[in-house]
């Protein structure tokens, strides 16, 4: 019987859950997210609390291509997640109904046209109050998601990333590339700088000054060796403080990894994070009041067996976890 929006709560969260490997193999049936449902994003609203979303695009990456495969490789490598996090004992779908929302219809060969339909994509299922979990694609794909989860009022953020993305422009004057989401952002006012914190930033630069503008609006940002000095626990209770309670984004590059865990990337950058500390570092933030996330920059034709892409699925139920409780909780109160 199909799902209608007039459903209790109880019967949608029964519904709009993964098909469990105990009934049916993991590697069998068509792939999606979590081996959720598929359901059309217009027929969310109402349905489920929670969307996953593709976006195959990487027209604005400036080293190595391939994050536009990122989504059904990482859709593919996420039939292996389970259903409890045995760290957390968070369950997530049984806290929030969820659904894989599909891909946003990018155009590969048009930025500007992309940066349109992304956003239009978004912003009906912001206004319904839905929570996007997205996969991109390389990092540019936040700027227009923000824009739509942003509209009503500057959100915070936390984002974890080798790189600060807070570039003006890039290669003659580019404006939209995966290195200036953030920057464009708050140029927007979608994100609120006193709110934003950059986790695992490292590597070499261009200029001494690549990230004197973010700090300037008072961006903060801690680089991997202050991470490495104070510890997971610390520097996680500061990003918490930072973002305080008022809503906020999570963005979480996959080149925040090292490249021994996650080689496949646009840009990798070594003495990144190990995924046993992502882990960590991202069940600290639990409680935070997240309106949306997502994990970009996986490239798979980089791949070597299917590691990067592995790590990036764990990652995404990591957050996924952080989502479906707040989720919960709202619908608590």
């Amino acid at each position: 019987m199909a799902a209608k929006a007039d459903d209790t709560r109880a019967e949608r969260l029964a519904r709009f859950r993964p098909a469990s490997g105990m009934d049916t193999p993991r590697f069998s049936g068509l792939s999606s997210f979590m081996r959720l449902p598929v359901l059309a994003p217009e027929d969310a609203p109402g349905l489920v609390e929670i969307g996953l979303i593709g976006i195959p695009f990487d027209g604005t990456t400036t080293n190595r291509p391939g994050a536009r495969l990122g989504p059904r490789a990482v859709r593919e490598a996420s039939t292996g997640t389970r259903a409890l996090n045995h760290a957390t004992g968070i369950a997530p779908y049984a806290l929030a109904p969820c659904a894989d929302l599909g891909d946003v219809p990018v155009n590969p060969v048009d930025v500007a046209e992309t940066d349109r339909r992304i956003e239009a994509f978004y912003r009906p299922l912001a206004e319904a109050g839905l929570v996007p979990l997205s996969v991109g694609g390389d990092h540019f794909v936040s700027f227009p998601i923000l824009r739509a989860l942003g509209a009503a009022r500057p959100l915070g953020l936390i984002h974890i990333d080798a790189h600060s993305d807070t570039d003006d422009s890039q290669y003659g004057g580019s404006r939209l590339t995966h290195g200036t989401p953030f920057r464009r952002a708050v140029e927007a006012g979608v994100l609120d700088p006193r709110r934003c914190v950059q986790i695992g930033i490292r590597g070499s630069m261009d200029a001494a000054d690549e990230r004197d503008w973010a700090k300037d609006q008072g961006i903060r940002i801690v680089e991997m060796e202050e991470v490495c000095a104070r510890g997971l626990p610390e520097v996680a209770a500061e990003a918490r403080a930072v973002v305080g309670e008022a809503p906020a984004y999570l963005s979480f590059d996959i080149d925040a990894l090292d490249p021994a865990f996650a080689p496949s990337t646009g840009t990798p950058e070594i003495g990144g994070f190990t995924t046993r500390e992502a882990l960590h570092l991202l069940r600290a933030l639990r409680g935070l009041d997240l309106v949306g996330a997502d994990l970009v920059e996986v490239a798979p034709p980089l791949d070597a067996g299917g590691i990067t892409a592995l790590a990036g699925a764990g990652i995404l139920f990591e957050i996924l976890c952080l989502l479906a409780e707040r989720v919960a909780a709202r619908a608590a109160t």
